[in-house]
């Protein structure tokens, strides 16, 4: 029974899969042409492997070169800045920075969890540098730079720990004089795709260190250098095993400053001294100030100051979130805006010198001409009567002894001869003549221009509110005596004073005497430039002259230069701020029959001029002239 079962299961089969009708010839075509299809498919195969192999063998060489050998770029030293005695100013150290093989650490959670806890970055922190678009994942990416020696340690005794992960040696900024000058000099940081964008064509690449503010940045294409690089040969965990091949950098080229470092000090010293002792006094909210020295003669800078400062090396390395909180955070008083050039200010009696010498040239006065100061001025009836800071006035005055002590009053009668003369000629003066809302074309980056109001200003400023856009013959009076909308920054006032000082040239500012290779040869000089010559006949500005010098001789500064043993010209000045303290400004120059030197300090709620900012200005000159005296800078001065 089992034997015919098997025999009918047996015929079922063939009954089932063989087609009666089907002929064997008809089977062998098919054959054929399976056997045909699978000829093409081996043949186009094997083509493919010989034109691999053979015609595009040398691209897949190259790319298994590159997964062996690896160009690593080696940064070019950045130059060195000196000031302008030639003292070492800014230089450089060696340091080491953590490099990270994207293609290797990326995948490798453990990885990125042993370099997070010893670098203190967090896991994402790393990950984004590596991920960045613009980086190439076959180049290694700096995470950290300027690490500690234990940290250097770690990792040459952890190498097996820490696959595609190396260190490589750096230049790192030096800071001789710690925060000296710091807005001045500026910082550096890894270039952002904006500046990478901007950079595409002058070779900079991702993790790039850059300029970002001060010098460091306007001469960026003189202190960056050329870079250099190492082919190495690497084995399977991205380590170096051998080098190939090496360019060595260039060095950048190095800045000679027109800085004065023994001025700076004095002026970042007595700036800090008089806000300190403003505070002690009655103007507890004196918090900030800033601080300019000039060579009047050709527009150099001898020292820029403004505080509150900050210390450069927080960026070393790039700076944490915490510090950059810290530093721009409002109670810290914003520490990176250099007040000198960014900050603007109603400039109050200091403008009175503006005023003066327009009205002179424009036939307004004469030296001669006497006044009459009660205390009060009503041109504009009692409801809008304006006091002279002596509430008692000074009774009959001349147009000189005016701008010794400072006569409200006097001036406001020139700010109203002005709008009634029409064509807006104290503007005039103001802007187109000592370049007050306009850039001074210093060589630091962030200048603001300030503002010199006027009828188009007013209307466009209010456009909002109808209301407000009729300028008034009061707005005029207010700008006479440095008050209303009118606001400079103080650089823009020492070149102002600087053009009556040097007999009648406004000049270019500059904080940069020459670029030097590192042979010492001078590849680019900043000479002095003048702007333009003001349009001041030499009456008028030695009236200006003998108006200034009476300031500090019997005038509003007189207190702050009591035996000071060169003649020293200058203004006070004490600007209100509506909600604030006033602010106190002083500006002088020596010797005042010879100018070499001029200073502008303003201190921030600091009070009156002849007290707070005066004794700053001495202390400047002083050192500048080489004459040895006590500070004046006293708590009982500034209180009063």
């Amino acid at each position: 029974m089992d034997k015919e079962y098997y025999k009918y299961f047996e015929e079922d089969l063939v009954d089932r899969s063989l087609d009666k009708s089907q002929k064997p010839e008809d089977m062998r075509g098919r054959l054929v042409a399976f056997a045909g299809a699978m000829v093409i498919a081996f043949s186009v195969l094997l083509g493919r492997l010989w034109f691999m192999q053979v015609m595009d063998g040398p691209n897949y060489q190259k790319l298994a070169e590159s997964n062996r050998r690896r160009v690593i770029p080696i940064e070019a030293p950045r130059g060195y800045i000196y000031d302008r005695n030639r003292k070492i100013f800014i230089s450089n150290r060696p340091g080491l920075a953590i490099s990270v093989l994207p293609t290797v650490v990326q995948v490798n959670k453990e990885v990125l969890e042993r370099l997070a806890k010893l670098t203190g970055l967090s896991v994402k922190e790393i990950t984004d540098k590596l991920s960045e678009k613009n980086a190439d994942p076959l180049k290694p990416r700096i995470i950290k730079r300027d690490v500690d020696k234990r940290v250097v340690a770690y990792l040459g005794e952890h190498q097996s720990d820490f696959p595609g992960v190396d260190l490589t040696v750096e230049t790192i900024r030096e800071y001789p004089f710690g925060n000296l000058a710091a807005h001045l000099v500026g910082y550096l940081g890894e270039a952002s795709e904006q500046e990478l964008k901007e950079k595409k064509s002058e070779g900079y690449d991702m993790g790039d260190v850059v300029g970002k503010a001060g010098v460091e940045k306007t001469y960026e294409w003189a202190l960056r250098g050329t870079k250099g690089s190492q082919q190495v040969e690497v084995n399977a965990a991205g380590r170096p095993l051998r080098i190939l091949k090496s360019i060595t950098p260039n060095p950048g080229h190095n800045l000679v400053l027109t800085l004065d470092l023994d001025l700076q000090q004095t002026a970042e010293k007595g700036l800090a001294d008089a806000i300190n002792v403003a505070r002690q006094g009655k103007y507890k909210k004196a918090n900030a100030g800033a601080a300019v020295v000039l060579d009047p003669r050709n527009g150099e800078v001898l020292a820029l100051a403004s505080y509150p400062s900050y210390d450069p090396k927080l960026f070393l390395g790039g700076i944490s979130s915490k510090n950059w909180a810290v530093l721009t955070d409002k109670s810290s008083g914003y520490p990176l805006n250099d007040r000198a050039i960014m900050a603007t200010y109603p400039p109050g009696s200091t403008f009175k010198m503006i005023t003066a010498i327009g009205a002179l040239s424009d036939g307004l006065t004469t030296p001669e001409r006497v006044f009459v100061d009660s205390g009060t001025w009503s041109v504009f009836g009692e409801q809008w009567a304006k006091k002279c800071w002596l509430s008692s006035g000074h009774g009959s005055i001349d147009f000189i002894s005016a701008i010794a002590q400072s006569c409200d009053t006097v001036f406001y009668q020139l700010g109203y001869e002005f709008e009634m003369k029409g064509g807006e000629r104290l503007q005039y003066w103001a802007r187109d003549v000592f370049g007050l809302g306009n850039p001074t074309g210093i060589d630091l980056p962030s200048e603001t221009v300030g503002r010199v109001p006027d009828r188009k200003w007013k209307k466009e400023f209010n456009k909002e509110y109808p209301e407000y856009q009729t300028w008034y013959p009061g707005d005029t009076v207010n700008i006479s005596i440095g008050q209303g909308d009118l606001l400079v920054t103080p650089l823009q006032l020492a070149l102002s004073y600087a053009a009556i000082a040097n007999g009648g040239n406004l000049y270019k500012p500059h904080v940069v005497r020459a670029v030097v290779n590192n042979d010492g040869k001078v590849i680019y000089e900043v000479k002095p430039e003048a702007r333009r010559k003001i349009p001041v006949g030499p009456e008028a500005i030695a009236v200006m002259k003998a108006g200034l010098g009476r300031v500090t001789r019997d005038g509003t500064a007189s207190g702050a230069f009591s035996g000071f043993p060169v003649p020293v010209a200058g203004k006070t000045g004490t600007s209100e701020v509506q909600g604030k303290d006033d602010f106190a400004w002083f500006v002088g120059y020596a010797p005042a029959d010879d100018p070499k030197y001029l200073a502008v300090v303003v201190v921030e709620q600091g009070g009156h001029g002849g007290s707070a900012a005066a004794p700053v200005v001495r202390s400047i000159l002083a050192k500048a002239l080489d004459i040895k005296e006590e500070s004046m800078i006293k708590a009982e001065d500034i209180s009063r």
